[in-house]
């Protein structure tokens, strides 16, 4: 494991749009098809590393609670699954019913919507506005693994606040940190 910050892409930019089959139903589904006209929330997870371990109770509570607020959310694996079986979309689809994810789990087998959002890590928080503008990006909170600090989510829940509310968001934003996002050789 290699402790890695997010790239941190440009607030403002566009959602790159994709099309990704969900591990759970096996649909295809793309950016256009989950977006929200509040807000949308693309998360970069996978199944192994354990700061996604570690937040993924909060993950599944923030989606519940903000779902209700009309904001769409939606969780990419992009890791090399032939190097990290555990990755695999057959293990996704177990992790995302154990944990009851209220939101697709995608897998993104060429890797080519991790490289467009420059996602660098998991967990790394992606929050698009009503016009699909980045408005967001960076860390759920200030936990992590070991520190002591409990899981509140509370950067996350600040940026979907802001962007609920059509607020500017703070420019002020802090990488993700996480397991690196395990590439193809």
């Amino acid at each position: 494991m290699a402790l890695t910050p997010s790239n941190m892409l440009a607030l403002g930019t566009e959602a790159p749009n994709f099309h990704l089959q969900d591990a759970v139903s096996g649909n295809y589904l793309s950016f256009d098809d989950i977006k929200s006209t509040k807000a949308t929330v693309v998360m970069f997870i996978c199944n192994h590393c354990p700061f996604v371990i570690h937040v993924n109770p909060e993950l599944v509570k923030i989606a519940n609670e903000y779902k209700s607020k009309g904001v769409a959310f939606v969780a990419i694996s992009s890791n090399d699954v032939e190097n990290y079986p555990e990755d695999a979309p057959d293990k996704m689809s177990i992790v995302a019913k154990v944990l009851k994810f209220p939101f697709p789990y995608l897998y993104d087998k060429r890797q080519e919507v991790a490289k467009a959002y420059d996602a660098a890590c998991t967990p790394d928080f992606y929050v698009f506005d009503g016009e699909s503008k980045l408005q967001y990006r960076g860390r759920l909170d200030d936990s992590r693994p070991g520190n002591g600090i409990p899981v509140t989510g509370s950067d996350l829940r600040v940026a979907l606040d802001d962007v609920i509310l059509g607020k500017q968001p703070t420019e002020n934003q802090i990488p993700s940190m996480g397991c690196n996002i395990k590439w193809k050789k």
